[in-house]
Order: structure tokens, then C-alpha cells, then sequence
């Protein structure tokens, strides 16, 4: 209450000093002006309001305009399609920077068919964002070259979604199926996409294992291994501009900071 009390006090105090002393005098672009005062408004440290403290503020306004709407001191609520302010976005702590993600996708030796494979399950992990169960369960009829999209079947809540691969990664893993996998596949009818050097499908402890071998062999001491490359994808996109929207959809969850 006593905050409530303050802020309602701070309000009107702004209000009063631009001669706004009547309630019908406030409309919604004076809401949104003194919400743009709240945001470039500092501390005496020096530090911004919070993003939850700036929220509050106006949800204040929001009740004290309806309670005068309620009342009939106002025909119209000018607060009532007022957009509050969001909670940003954290990318994840542990992604891994442009040049890191290019030294552990260049580790495997791509003179060996090997080499080709893992490079290609890399190169889709970070383009893809995909979980380890996701890639081991992946099959042949998955990848649609022609859309250049993959269906991931029974992700995380046994969801299923299609999702873009990036040109580099369509182009190891054009490679991997012309050159590599014609020569694991010791078994006409296995469908797995990627196939270990028994010709069994992958996994996902071993895929856990492989990557963390990577990474250390590129001078990364960082916990985590198929989600460090997908918490990376994540944030690279994030960072280049994508909508939260596509890169939530795009990993198959509802929040960027879940798994």
C-alpha cells in the first residue's frame, strides 16, 4: 500500500509540473510519455529503474483509472490498452562466441568419411538448435532437400515440428549423404540419418560424449556439450535479430531459457 501510496505520488507530481491537474486531462499518449520517463529516468547511482519496478509503477495507473472509471469520474479508460514493459530477454550464460563455435565445428577431420559425418551432425546442431535425442532420433525421410526443412518428430512433449537448415549445414550434410553414409549403412532398411561406424543409429550419451570431446580439443573448458552448441544457436539468433517467436518455435519450446 505505502508503495502504491508513492507511486501514485511520483505520478502526479510529474502531471502537475506539464499543468495536467485534471483526470480527463490524461490520455493515453501522456501515459505513454511519462512511461518513457519512467525508462530514461536514473537512480542516483546512476542505474535505471528495473523493468518489474517500471511495471508496477504503471500497473498503478492502470487501477487508479479504472477505480475512476468504475466511479464515473471518467468516461474512457486512457490506460486501458497501455502497454506494459517487458522482462528482457537473457540470452544464455553459457553460449559460446562466433569464433568458438567456428573452432569446435572445425575439429573433426573432413579428409576422413568419418570426419564428414561428424562435421555435418555439428553443422545441423548449431543451425538447427536440436537436442541430442532430437538428432539420434532423426531418419533418412526427415530431411526434405527439396523444402530444405527437417521434421523433427517427438520433440519435448512429444511435439512435433519442421524447422529451416542453414545453407552450410544442407551443404555438409548433402555431403555426408552422397559420400558417407552409403558406406556406414550396413543395412538397406535402417533409416537413421546419421550412423555410427557399425551402422547403428546414434546414442544421445555418445552424442553427449563426441561433443565434449570436441570442445575440448578446441581449447573450450565448458560445462555442457549438445545443449552448449543449441544455448549457442539460441543466442546467435538472438543477437542477429530474429523474433523471440521463430527461435522459440524454431527450438521447440514456450521460453528461450528452457531445455
Amino acid at each position: 500500500m505505502k508503495h502504491t501510496t508513492n507511486y501514485l505520488k511520483v505520478f502526479l507530481l510529474w502531471a502537475q509540473e506539464r499543468d495536467l491537474t485534471q483526470p480527463a486531462a490524461i490520455t493515453k499518449a501522456i501515459l505513454e510519455s511519462y512511461q518513457r520517463h519512467l525508462w530514461r529516468w536514473r537512480k542516483k547511482n546512476g542505474m535505471p529503474l528495473g523493468i518489474s519496478t517500471q511495471g508496477a509503477r504503471l500497473g498503478t495507473l492502470k487501477d487508479l483509472f479504472k477505480y475512476l472509471v468504475r466511479q464515473d469520474a471518467l468516461s474512457a479508460n486512457p490506460a486501458s490498452e497501455l502497454e506494459m514493459p517487458r522482462q528482457e530477454k537473457r540470452l544464455p550464460r553459457e553460449a559460446l562466441g562466433i569464433q568458438q563455435i567456428a573452432a569446435v565445428i572445425n575439429i573433426p577431420d573432413i579428409g576422413d568419411p568419418l570426419g564428414r559425418r561428424d562435421r555435418a551432425m555439428l553443422e545441423l546442431l548449431y543451425s538447427a538448435g536440436l537436442r541430442r535425442s532430437e538428432l539420434a532420433r532423426l531418419e533418412i525421410h526427415d530431411l526434405n532437400r527439396e523444402r530444405q526443412t527437417l521434421h523433427i518428430r517427438q520433440g519435448k512433449g512429444h511435439k512435433d515440428r519442421v524447422v529451416p537448415v542453414g545453407s552450410r549445414a544442407r551443404l555438409w550434410l548433402e555431403r555426408y549423404l552422397d559420400e558417407v553414409r552409403p558406406r556406414l549403412a550396413l543395412d538397406a532398411s535402417q533409416r537413421a540419418l546419421f550412423l555410427t561406424s557399425y551402422g547403428e543409429p546414434f546414442n544421445p550419451d555418445v552424442l553427449s560424449r563426441m561433443v565434449s570431446k570436441w570442445l575440448k580439443q578446441a581449447d573450450i573448458n565448458r560445462p555442457g556439450s549438445c545443449h552448449l552448441i543449441r544455448s549457442t544457436c539460441a543466442t546467435h539468433m538472438l543477437e542477429g535479430g530474429a523474433d523471440i517467436r521463430f527461435i522459440k518455435q524454431l527450438l521447440g519450446h514456450e521460453k528461450l531459457e528452457k531445455r
